[in-house]
């Protein structure tokens, strides 16, 4: 059951990641462009250039940044998919109750020190 809701849960984010790709690439781009006209900006050694790269950065972030400001639903769909495959991996591991064997030397020790001490 557990396995089950992990698979719902993995799909309908990974849905929502690809719904919303485009505009979390649209958001990283307006993120790079930012940076650009702030490393122009600060580049810019006139007052008259300063408040250029101020009203185009402004324009910048009002139109294309704040715009896909939804593309954060994307980013947290990525990060709900990371958790679910994470934890979809660590379920491998532990199976009903059962002892899984390792290949660590320390954990095959540890487990037999406490079967001789009992």
């Amino acid at each position: 059951m557990k396995r089950c809701m992990l698979f719902v849960g993995g799909l309908i984010a990974f849905i929502v990641l690809l719904v919303t790709l485009g505009p979390m690439i649209l958001l990283g781009v307006g993120v790079l462009l930012l940076y650009v006209i702030f490393k122009q900006f600060m580049k810019s050694g006139s007052t008259a250039g300063k408040i250029g790269w101020v009203i185009v950065g402004l324009l910048l972030l009002s139109t294309v940044v704040l715009s896909n400001i939804h593309a954060v639903i994307g980013f947290v769909a990525a990060y709900a998919l990371y958790v679910v495959i994470s934890k979809w991996r660590n379920n491998d591991h532990v199976l009903e109750g059962k002892i899984v064997e390792e290949d660590d030397p320390f954990t095959n020790f540890e487990r037999q020190w406490a079967e001789l001490n009992k």
